[in-house]
């Protein structure tokens, strides 16, 4: 087993940044404050993660797992909704019902029902939650991009298609149906591209920190569907549930 990073190793990391700096500036690319503003960020946001974890799994308790998954999950919808705060209540409503839900349900399936352990074990409950949840964030938020930007540029064939006595889920049904595909077409890409062009993380930091390869291999399959299972699902309950909040009993779009 390799042997850890020091912070003298570490550092040298950020050597890397200056590369990506200097190509920016080189490119005209008006963003080197964004990078390192995002850099700093990163840095202090997992350092702190880190800090928290060490003390959680020094010292186990079902509480402090559960309130790190309710930061986690309560983080990750208000990232969704300050980017839609257009959308109506009972939209918004859905949309947070439908991460948890779906999130916590196909977690609780791998962990009790794969791994054969038990729900509040933080040594697996809050990174495979990271990783559950944070693609089920992921995918709802391009699904919810993509609904939205559809919507615009086809809102007039919209208005007249429901002029014209088709119902407003008739008309937005193709533009959710769209949405879907696109919010889970990252996650179908990534699964076509393991083993062969690249090797995940998750299976990458194990073999760094010992396991055999074979492991490593079965704990990332397992993973990758389970992602790919929550993005479908939380798009899915959110996109379809929630568009039909977006007209009144008269059939007049809301949005």
């Amino acid at each position: 087993m390799p042997d850890l990073l020091n912070l003298q190793q570490f550092a040298l990391i950020y050597v890397l940044l200056v590369v990506i700096l200097v190509i920016m500036k080189k490119c005209n690319i008006n963003q080197s404050k964004l990078v390192i503003v995002a850099s700093v960020r990163m840095t202090v946001q997992l350092v702190l993660a880190g800090v928290v974890l060490t003390y959680i799994f020094a010292y186990p308790h079902p509480l402090l797992t559960t309130v790190y998954l309710i930061a986690i999950t309560g983080f990750g919808i208000q990232m969704i909704l300050a980017r839609n705060r257009a959308l109506n209540r009972k939209f918004k409503l859905i949309i947070g019902v439908s991460t948890v839900t779906t999130g916590l349900i196909i977690l609780a399936f791998y962990i009790i029902i794969v791994l054969d352990d038990h729900f509040f074990n933080p040594q697996l409950t809050i990174p495979l939650s990271g990783m559950i949840m944070g693609n089920a964030v992921s995918g709802v938020a391009l699904g919810l991009k993509t609904f939205e930007e559809n919507l615009q540029a086809k809102r007039h064939q919209i208005d007249v298609l429901i002029n014209m006595g088709v119902t407003p889920q008739k008309a937005l049904l193709p533009l959710i149906n769209q949405a879907i595909e696109t919010a889970i077409l990252p996650t179908i890409i990534t699964m076509t591209s393991m083993g062969i062009i690249k090797l995940p993380g998750m299976m990458t930091g194990q073999m760094i920190a010992g396991a055999m390869p074979m492991t490593a291999i079965l704990y990332q399959i397992s993973v990758i569907i389970a992602i790919a299972a929550v993005t479908c699902l939380s798009v899915f309950c959110t996109l379809y549930f929630g568009y039909r909040t977006l007209w009144n009993e008269r059939n007049q779009l809301l949005i």
